[in-house]
C-alpha cells in the first residue's frame, strides 16, 4: 500500500524590514496548516511566496528582478504556484498580474489571513489580487511560527499616522492599529513556552502603541511583557522621536529585561530638511532627546536612520547631518539615498539631486559612521558584557557569537554547551562591527 503523500514544498523569499520577516513567519505558519513545509531554495518548490518591500526604490527593484528569475522555474514546472504579498503587492495590486504573466496571486498587507484561500483558488487556475484591508475590529489571524528559536519577533502594532513627505508606509500599511494587550501577551507566552528567550516587539512606530481596549501605552506594555517568566530579554523597533517620552525612558531604565538599545531615526540633521520631510521635530529637539536618553539609561546604544539627497538638500544641509553623527555618536545607523516613492508629497518636489551627488554623500556619511563605530567599540575594551550566546561565530575558528544587552555582536572562544545561555565576556578588542573577548569564569544567571 502506498504511503501517505509527503508535505508540499514552500519557499518564502522575504524582502525588507523586520516586520516583513515576522509576516513571513506567519505565512509559514498559515500554510503549514495546509500541508506545506518550508524549503531553503525555490528549486523544487510547489509554492513560492515573495513577501515584498516598497519603502525604497532599490528594494522594489529587487522584487521585480527576483520575480523575473522565476519565469524559468514556472516554465519547467507549470504546476508551480507563485504569489506576491507585502508592500509592493498592496501598492500595485492587480497591475502585478498584468505585468508578470507567470504570477498566480497577489495579497496585500492587510489580507494575509486570506492566503490559504488564494492558494486554493490558484490551484484551480484562478488568478486574482486581493488588497482590501481587513476591517479594523477584525482580530489578526494568529498562526504560530514553526519552530521558533532562541529569539523571536512579535508585531504589536501596524501602520503609521505620520505621513512623512518621503514615505509610502501609510499608503501600503495603512493607519496605525495596535493589537490588544491580551493578544500580545498570549502570543508572547506561547513563544516563551516554545523556548524563545528574547523577544523583539515590532511596529512602524512602536512607541506610539496604544491598547485599543484600555488605552495602555507602550511603556505599560513593556512592563507587562517583562513580567513573563522565563523571558530573559526584550527589545523593540522602531521608535519615532516625537513619541519618545519619560515613561518609555523610565521603563528602559527600571525593567532589567528591557535591553539598553533603541532605534531612533533622525533622517536628517538640518532643520530645513526635517521640516520639508514632515518629521515633527527639530534638530534641537532630537539632540535633547538623545541627551536625556543617555542620562536616564546609562550605556544605552542609540541607532538612527539617515536619508541623503532629499530634494533641495544643499551641501550645508548635508554637513548638518554629518555633524549630527558627531554630536549623537550613534552605535549604528541605517542610511539610504533618497528615491521617489508613489503617492508621497516629496515625489512632486523640485530640486531633485543627481545620483552621483547622492552616492557621494552616502559614502561620506557611511565612512564617518564607521569611524565613530570603531572609536566607540575601542572604548569598550576591558568591560564585561552580558552576552546571549546564539551559536558558532560566522568565521568559526572555535568561536561563539552572541549579542550584548546593547545589541552589539560579541565573539569569543567557547564550547557548544554555552549556546542558548547568558554568559559574561570581557572585551579584549573593538572592531568596526563587532567585539572580540574572552569568557569570564562566572556565568550569568538567566535574566538576573
Amino acid at each position: 500500500m502506498p504511503g501517505a503523500p509527503g508535505p508540499k514544498g514552500l519557499h518564502i523569499a522575504t524582502f525588507g524590514c523586520q516586520m516583513n520577516q515576522y509576516d513571513s513567519a506567519r505565512i509559514a505558519g498559515l500554510l503549514a496548516r495546509e500541508g506545506y513545509a518550508q524549503m531553503d531554495q525555490p528549486q523544487g518548490a510547489d509554492l513560492i511566496v515573495i513577501n515584498t518591500c516598497s519603502v525604497r526604490e532599490r528594494a522594489e527593484q529587487k522584487v521585480y528582478s527576483y520575480l523575473g528569475g522565476l519565469r524559468r522555474l514556472k516554465a519547467e514546472n507549470p504546476g508551480l504556484l507563485i504569489g506576491v504579498g507585502g508592500c509592493v503587492a498592496q501598492q500595485e495590486g492587480a497591475r502585478l498580474l498584468k505585468q508578470v504573466p507567470h504570477l498566480d496571486f497577489v495579497f496585500g498587507t492587510g489580507s494575509l489571513e486570506r492566503l490559504p484561500q488564494l492558494v486554493a483558488e490558484a490551484q484551480k487556475g484562478r488568478r486574482q489580487a486581493f488588497t482590501e484591508p481587513r476591517p479594523p475590529d477584525r482580530p489578526q489571524a494568529l498562526a504560530p511560527a514553526p519552530a521558533p528559536g532562541l529569539k523571536a519577533m512579535l508585531t504589536v502594532m501596524r501602520g503609521c499616522d505620520n505621513y512623512c513627505s518621503y514615505c509610502v508606509v501609510p499608503y501600503v500599511r495603512g493607519r496605525e492599529q495596535s493589537r490588544p494587550v491580551a493578544e500580545v501577551l498570549e502570543e508572547a507566552h506561547a513563544l516563551v513556552d516554545a523556548g524563545v528567550r528574547e523577544i523583539t516587539l515590532l511596529g512602524q512606530n512602536v512607541n506610539s502603541y496604544c491598547d485599543p481596549e484600555d488605552g495602555r501605552d507602550f511603556a505599560g506594555l513593556l512592563h507587562l511583557v517583562a513580567g513573563i517568566k522565563d523571558l530573559w530579554r526584550i527589545r523593540f523597533a522602531t521608535s519615532h522621536p516625537k513619541d519618545l517620552g519619560p515613561a518609555l525612558m523610565e521603563a528602559m531604565a527600571t525593567e532589567a529585561k528591557v535591553m539598553e538599545q533603541i532605534h531612533l531615526p533622525a533622517q536628517a540633521g538640518s532643520n530645513r530638511i526635517l521640516k520639508a520631510m514632515g518629521r515633527g521635530y527639530s534638530r534641537e529637539d532630537y539632540l535633547a532627546l538623545a541627551a536625556e536618553l543617555r542620562r536616564r539609561v546609562p550605556g544605552v546604544a542609540l541607532g538612527g536612520d539617515f536619508i541623503v539627497g532629499f530634494p533641495g538638500e544643499s551641501e550645508a544641509d548635508f554637513a548638518q547631518s554629518l555633524s549630527l553623527l558627531d554630536e549623537v555618536r550613534y552605535d549604528f545607523i541605517y542610511s539610504f539615498k533618497y528615491s521617489d516613492r508613489p503617492f508621497t508629497r516629496a515625489s512632486s518636489l523640485d530640486g531633485k539631486l543627481d545620483e552621483e551627488t547622492k552616492s557621494r554623500r552616502l559614502v561620506t556619511l557611511q565612512e564617518r559612521q564607521r569611524e565613530i563605530g570603531r572609536q566607540m567599540h575601542r572604548q569598550l575594551i576591558g568591560r564585561v558584557e552580558e552576552v546571549l550566546v546564539e551559536g558558532p561565530a560566522q568565521k568559526g575558528q572555535g568561536r561563539l557569537t552572541g549579542r550584548s544587552r546593547a545589541g552589539r555582536v560579541v565573539n569569543f572562544a567557547g564550547g557548544p554547551e554555552l549556546v542558548g545561555r547568558l554568559v559574561a565576556v570581557r572585551v579584549a578588542e573593538g572592531k568596526q562591527s563587532s567585539l572580540l573577548g574572552s569568557l569570564e569564569q562566572r556565568e550569568r544567571s538567566e535574566a538576573s
